[in-house]
């Protein structure tokens, strides 16, 4: 099968193709060299961009079953979804702020968060996820800091019984990875049995780093040199990987999270 080019408007105009073969009745318009505008709304191609690059072969493969998930009865009747359906799946997902620069800001439902980024919430379905816009919380006579309790609730219960593995480099520095490829990897940054689930790993503190929606990394606070070397790794995923959070790292105690520099002191 024909690979899609890699130049960011010419792949936007072979995915604007692929779109009006499967969906000949969508209005679609080409208005950059990363976003299509249909039926009236705005998909940032960025993303898609970045996971057919990872799997080159399968491109033409992985944007029709993007598209199709997208653009299928049940996600445009999502929208209208009652509360009470909708409370149960709910979840978190960790943003970079960036997202506001081809986004509108008001329209996503959000909460700030640490490193420049910040919390969205998704509506969690079989075959995708879709984010919850402001219109569908003020519809359900909800804020944004009730999505994020119940969004929060159902991350703890969403996989209770998670595996970390204890991974060691060859300078003897002891790292935690958590890789369970489900969406959510980053988002167990905000699980509320983090600290002291991994505290006792790394004697207190520690820090996280997810440069992408399916990598969480924890390591020691207190151990400078591995904490650079680790930092390095984190900024080269973070411009390789789909869907990209964050090149810094956050560090978790006690109290909280709190956000950190990019390069540790």
């Amino acid at each position: 099968m024909a690979r899609l080019p890699r130049h960011p408007e010419a792949f936007a105009e072979h995915v604007r193709a692929i779109l009006a073969r499967m969906k000949p009745e969508l209005h679609i318009e080409l208005t950059g060299p990363t976003e299509l505008i249909v039926e009236g709304r705005r998909l940032d191609l960025e993303n898609l961009h970045r996971l057919v690059t990872t799997d080159e072969d399968r491109g033409v493969e992985i944007v029709e079953q993007y598209l199709d998930h997208l653009f299928d009865d049940e996600t445009f009747s999502v929208g209208n979804m009652p509360w009470e359906m909708a409370a149960t799946r709910i979840m978190p997902r960790i943003q970079p702020t960036s997202i506001f620069e081809h986004l509108s800001e008001e329209l996503v439902a959000h909460v700030p968060f640490v490193n420049d980024t910040v919390i969205v919430f998704v509506i969690d379905l079989p075959n995708m996820t879709v984010s919850v816009t402001t219109e569908q919380m003020l519809r359900w006579g909800k804020t944004a800091e009730d999505l994020e309790e119940v969004a929060r609730r159902n991350l703890d219960e969403y996989a209770p019984a998670l595996e970390f593995k204890s991974l060691e480099s060859d300078e003897g520095g002891k790292a935690i990875l958590l890789s369970i490829q489900d969406g959510y990897d980053a988002s167990r940054l905000l699980l509320s049995s983090l600290f002291r689930t991994l505290a006792p790993e790394f004697g207190g503190d520690f820090m996280v780093a997810t440069p992408s929606r399916d990598m969480f990394l924890a390591i020691p606070a207190n151990e400078p040199g591995f904490i650079n070397e680790v930092s390095g790794k984190v900024e080269e995923d973070f411009n390789r990987l789909p869907y990209p959070i964050t090149d810094r790292l956050f560090y978790v105690c006690r109290d909280g999270i709190a956000g950190t520099s990019r390069k540790a002191a």
